[in-house]
């Protein structure tokens, strides 16, 4: 009875340190963390396909665990499977299932859930993209997956060249009035593009309030150009990969342990692990070790200060594998990086190398 009630102390004392946010320029309140569901725990077993399953029960516990612990924001997408990095049409729509089964019994009012469309759903000429009747058929799908009567972020996953971006948005502007979406986003937009979506939308009247976008401290890009669209347009960033898919957690500074996302997911090592990255992690560990707490906390707390500096909305969307993560990454709201550290860690983060860069696909060609 005293380890129950010293465990129910712990959450409670964890749950009341959750802060919230408007997200962007809306009225929408969302707690400071998103819980991903891209990569969710993954179980030794592999399917019938060769691709390892997702550990169902951990993942539930831990969507469960965030709840309690005062997250009411949630990401997904149709296409995610929850291990597999690129799904394929026989393994899409399963993390947006699990989500779903996961907040069963739970107050759908005191959750914001995010999901996106655009990927490839089925093998038929309509199986993927922007058009009307992809996305109508799309947000059924969703709706059922996730147990849910709306969505509160619908996303854009990805530009669609083929289609016309009005005939997207006149889309959206029926789902908003029919009540199965509330707010809207984008994911890989071109920069240039977005001031025609934020006018378009508001011409329409419906609420673009969200921009997805990879993040972190080895990954700077959308400092150039979508921080500025941000805090123009009102628009909130939700920020995927924050500890660059693991990397910044410190797992990966003298092995790669078993069953880590790196060893199944190729692109991790192709795309971080270089000499000067490992150079760099060194010393990101050793300010961490100087404050007092893990990579991780420094990771997270880091995008709070580059929050509180630009003064827009960032929302990391965390990915976690285990209970103790979703903890250790919460703990991080009581770090506190002194505009000194700052300063040091950005000096560090300039001599970052990733073998990778975002390139947009530009899809409006004129403004009108």
């Amino acid at each position: 009875m005293a380890k129950l009630l010293y465990l129910w102390y712990q959450t409670y004392k964890m749950c009341n340190k959750m802060e919230y946010m408007k997200f962007g320029n809306s009225g929408l309140k969302v707690s400071k963390f998103c819980l991903g569901t891209w990569h969710l725990p993954p179980s030794k077993e592999r399917d019938s396909y060769g691709v390892y399953k997702v550990d169902e029960e951990e993942s539930k516990k831990t969507i469960v665990k965030a709840i309690d612990l005062g997250v009411n924001f949630f990401d997904t997408a149709n296409v995610y499977h929850g291990v597999m990095q690129g799904p394929d049409v026989f393994h899409v729509g399963n993390a947006e299932r699990i989500l779903g089964e996961a907040i069963k019994g739970y107050d759908r009012e005191s959750l914001v859930l995010a999901t996106k469309v655009r990927g490839k759903m089925a093998e038929h000429a309509n199986g993927e993209g922007l058009s009307r009747k992809h996305i109508m058929w799309q947000v059924r799908e969703s709706l059922k997956r996730l147990n849910t009567d709306y969505i509160d972020i619908y996303l854009m996953h990805r530009p669609d060249p083929d289609t016309p971006i009005e005939e997207t948005m006149e889309t959206f502007h029926d789902l908003v009035r029919q009540g199965k979406i509330h707010y809207i986003g984008e994911s890989y937009f071109d920069p240039t593009d977005i001031p025609y979506l934020v006018k378009i939308a508001k011409d329409l009247h419906v609420p673009f309030i969200a921009m997805q976008e990879p993040y972190n401290f080895l990954e700077r890009d959308i400092e150039k150009d979508k921080f500025i669209l941000a805090k123009t347009y009102g628009l909130g960033i939700m920020a995927y990969i924050p500890l660059a898919q693991g990397v910044l957690t410190g797992k990966y500074l003298n092995t790669t342990p078993d069953m880590s996302r790196a060893t199944y997911v190729p692109e991790i090592s192709n795309r971080y692990f270089t000499k000067e990255n490992f150079e760099v992690l060194r010393e990101f560990h050793e300010i961490a070790k100087e404050l007092g707490v893990t990579d991780t906390q420094l990771a997270l707390a880091w995008i709070f200060k580059i929050q509180e500096i630009n003064q827009i909305t960032i929302v990391p969307i965390i990915g976690v594998t285990k209970i103790n993560q979703l903890e250790e990454n919460i703990e991080s709201l009581n770090v506190k990086i002194s505009n000194d550290t700052y300063k040091k860690l950005d000096e560090i983060s300039k001599r970052v190398k990733v073998n990778w860069e975002i390139k947009y696909n530009k899809i409006i060609k004129r403004f009108e």
